[in-house]
């Protein structure tokens, strides 16, 4: 049997230093945690509770059940409390409050399975946080639903709003911190972000296998894998109904990128799908690209991409071969995947080119967010993988993303950069910076612009 050997704990300082000033404080008594599945929520608890903290893992049992079970729980600081049986939530929680000598925190973990099953919880919890007097009970609910945590807490209808002192959504982990956790470098360390994203517990369990192919073919294509199915459960923990979603990230992934097309491809008018569109936004799946210099509100020319590496890899490559992956024909697919894997991969390295620009410097100059830009240029079309401006708005940034097997020419590529560079309307009059992101280093002196390789994006990107 081959056991799964956990990665170091890694990042989330900042979430870790409010948690616990939360925790140990004197006021607030009651904190949030949400987020995607596997991005850690319940490992950061576990890493600032305290011994003599309640903490409670909720699921879908009957409230009877569940109740008894934080009973036994809490008994562990509250000599004798499961003793008794308790009728509601009300019971248990005003029995707790009354025997506990000292401030307790409770943890409870998906919280939106208990409200399922007890769906006034969250207004006996507002009554208590609002009945006058000191109260012994902080409550830190945690949940994967982001939906269901969201219209708990932040909708202004909602029992729980306004009331939380600390409301933490946990996202993936940035890009640099895949070394540490997988022990790759350079290229290598691209690839795998490129496959497995920002997720922890995805590093997790491909950190068991000899290598990138391997662990694909186990935990994605084997139809018995634990990540074969992973959007479909990603997208049931936050939408009502998934199927609508899951045919705009199948779409999305294998290239309709335009709203137009989108919606031709699906037989609806464009506007029906703007606000399911703006919810897979707001989750994390999907993002808007529009030229450099021009608003995401009015551009008349976005794009769609998906933005999570794995569920890019996952509706490019796996969702075409459903068929063939259900008949235990892996091979074939794995074939395909071999082949189109490079072109996946400069994707994603474009994307961490840009998201690299604001800690790098470049030039001794510091740059705010970059973003692509495409239009019409002096000879004709021109697209720019990566555009930014200085703080002060004096210089603008313009980059290449390759992603090549070959040794890199870093003056021939220098100097077709500045040609086409030399056609942008944004250029004119203004001091211009030009850099080359490379999967490969270059000999230095080779060319005049800036030279950025994998291990510096990554060293930037955590």
């Amino acid at each position: 049997m081959i056991w799964l050997v956990r990665i170091p704990f890694l990042d989330r300082a900042g979430e870790l230093r409010r948690l616990s000033r939360f925790l140990s404080g004197d006021h607030g008594n009651l904190g949030v945690i949400y987020g995607r599945r596997r991005c850690g929520k319940s490992t950061l608890m576990h890493q600032v509770r305290g011994q003599d903290d309640v903490y409670f893992l909720a699921d879908q049992r009957a409230a009877r059940l569940q109740i008894q079970t934080l009973a036994v729980e809490a008994g562990r600081v509250v000599p004798e409390l499961a003793a008794a049986s308790y009728a509601s939530w009300d019971a248990l929680l005003g029995t707790l409050d009354a025997r506990v000598g000292r401030r307790l925190n409770l943890a409870i973990d998906e919280f939106p399975y208990l409200v399922g099953v007890s769906p006034e919880l969250p207004s006996l919890i507002q009554r208590y946080l609002d009945q006058p007097g000191s109260k012994k009970l902080r409550f830190l609910l945690c949940g994967s639903s982001q939906r269901m945590m969201q219209g708990l807490v932040l909708d202004r209808t909602a029992p729980l709003y306004g009331r939380a002192q600390e409301i933490l959504k946990i996202e993936p982990l940035r890009p640099g911190w895949i070394s540490t956790a997988l022990g790759v470098q350079g290229d290598a360390a691209i690839a795998a972000y490129a496959v497995w994203g920002g997720v922890p517990r995805y590093w997790e369990l491909a950190r068991e296998h000899a290598s990138l192919e391997q662990a694909v073919r186990d935990l994605v294509l084997d139809r018995h894998g634990v990540l074969h199915d992973e959007p479909a459960g990603l997208l049931l923990d936050d939408l009502r109904t998934a199927g609508q979603a899951y045919s705009l990230l199948s779409l999305v992934g294998a290239g309709c990128n335009r709203l137009s097309e989108i919606a031709a491809r699906l037989g609806k008018p464009a506007g029906s799908l703007t606000r399911p569109l703006s919810n897979l936004i707001d989750l994390g799946y999907i993002r808007k690209d529009v030229p450099f210099g021009e608003s995401d509100r009015s551009s008349k020319r976005t794009l769609y991409r998906v933005s999570d590496p794995f569920l890019s890899f996952f509706f490019r490559f796996l969702q075409p071969s459903r068929s063939l992956l259900e008949l235990g024909l892996v091979a074939p697919v794995q074939a395909r995947i071999k082949e189109e894997l490079p072109a996946h991969v400069a994707g994603v390295w474009e994307n961490l080119a840009r998201q690299s620009v604001p800690f790098l410097r470049l030039g001794g100059i510091e740059w705010g967010p970059a973003a692509r830009w495409w239009g019409a240029g002096a000879h004709g079309g021109l697209e720019l993988d990566v555009v930014a401006e200085s703080l002060d708005r004096r210089r603008v940034l313009i980059g290449e993303a390759k992603w090549s097997e070959r040794r890199p020419d870093v003056r021939r590529w220098g100097a077709q950069l500045r040609a086409r560079a030399a056609g942008a309307p944004f250029v004119r009059d203004r001091e211009v910076v030009y850099a080359l992101w490379l999967r490969q280093g270059a000999t230095p002196g080779s060319g005049p612009e800036a030279v950025v390789t994998p291990d510096a994006v990554l060293g930037a990107l955590r």
